[in-house]
């Protein structure tokens, strides 16, 4: 393959491009209408800060980290045509519109791999960029992320909402990713946050371990996973 007809669009070109700012804000809007949590930039820059950073920490080359920081950003954009597996057809636009940006088809495939693999349902890490999207979209846990102020029926809100801080940390000393978070117990007991992110975890251990880490859960100064 010749590789110099390709270009390697940086992260923020990527970013700038008008279908992804389209997309990220429609769905967006949509999950709003339906419910769900903030989906928007802050989501996406915060995914895709955390996935650069994770794999940066760990000495993967700069491409990498950037790949990441790609797939970090867009992996939410399928929303804008259905939440239900947002995974696979995000992976599908990212694929044109990256395409259109004449990104590497290797390239291309990770990062497509990363997003498709996102959703707990189906998800896997199947490549390294996939494992770092995985623990920053799943570690994304605030009260900013909630939209509206009746937190009676929406347990995925309560969840949210009653997280007071929450920290990832990559200790490359003991070769271990800790996600520590403190909840608010009145609002949300921890039995409830194991309802609905248990899954997402052991997901996350999962992913540490094709990073070479261990996984460490820390909730309230206890050590749960």
């Amino acid at each position: 393959m010749n590789n110099s007809v390709y270009n390697y669009p940086t992260p923020e070109e990527v970013f700038s491009a008008p279908e992804i700012k389209a997309y990220i804000t429609a769905g967006n809007d949509n999950l709003e209408a339906i419910g769900y949590t903030e989906h928007g930039f802050a989501h996406a820059k915060k995914s895709g800060d955390t996935a650069y950073s994770i794999l940066y920490k760990l000495n993967h080359s700069r491409r990498t980290c950037e790949l990441a920081a790609i797939a970090g950003y867009i992996h939410d954009i399928g929303n804008v045509i259905n939440r239900e597996d947002h995974s696979h057809s995000g992976a599908l636009m990212a694929f044109t519109i990256l395409n259109k940006l004449n990104m590497d088809p290797e390239e291309i495939a990770v990062v497509c791999a990363a997003i498709g693999h996102h959703d707990e349902k189906t998800a896997y890490p199947v490549n390294t960029v996939a494992a770092a999207l995985i623990i920053a979209d799943k570690s994304d846990v605030r009260r900013t992320r909630v939209r509206g102020n009746d937190l009676v029926g929406d347990i995925h809100d309560r969840v949210n909402f009653a997280v007071e801080s929450s920290a990832l940390d990559i200790d490359t000393k003991n070769n271990t990713c800790i996600f520590n978070i403190k909840i608010d117990t009145s609002i949300c007991p921890i039995m409830e946050y194991f309802e609905i992110f248990l899954d997402r975890m052991v997901l996350c251990r999962r992913s540490a371990g094709v990073l070479g880490l261990d996984f460490e859960l820390i909730i309230n100064d206890t050590r749960l996973l």
